[in-house]
């Protein structure tokens, strides 16, 4: 849930995520709803590595840059994901990944890159709408997204 601001209307939004063992993932549903709307939004990414997204304008596919992640703006759990994956909550290095990216509360979907780094102070994230270092915990779950999440 969000409140209103000069960029967004207040909207609630929920989702439901499968994902494979290496976390990468397979299926993501989205819902979300505005005051005067309530929008869903499938995404699937098939044994190939094409995307199929469905939303009420119909479906496309695309290879989105051989992404194996989603990252939805405004939840920081998706970063937990490819942090886990590539092993940068444990070891200093680096990573920079193609993600499906989804914007709330429009739904709107489009290629992006967020780049991961492990300095040993914390893992920066410059994403599309974020250049921040982000904490985590010995399994590789965010702690903490400065100005956005904190796990309590």
């Amino acid at each position: 849930m969000a409140g209103a601001s000069d960029a967004h209307p207040a909207f609630s939004a929920s989702y439901d995520l499968v994902t494979d063992e290496t976390g990468s993932t397979n299926r993501l549903s989205l819902s979300t709803t505005v005051a005067e709307r309530e929008r869903q939004l499938s995404i699937a990414r098939d044994e190939e590595g094409m995307w199929t997204v469905q939303n009420h304008e119909g479906a496309t596919r695309s290879a989105f840059d051989g992404a194996l992640d989603v990252d939805v703006v405004f939840s920081p759990f998706f970063n937990a994901l490819p942090i886990r994956r590539t092993g940068l909550y444990q070891q200093e290095g680096s990573a920079v990944l193609p993600v499906v990216y989804v914007t709330l509360p429009d739904l709107a979907v489009s290629p992006a890159t967020i780049s991961y780094r492990n300095d040993g102070t914390g893992i920066k994230v410059v994403s599309p709408v974020a250049d921040t270092t982000v904490t985590v915990d010995d399994e590789g779950f965010l702690l903490e997204y400065p100005g956005l999440a904190v796990r309590i």
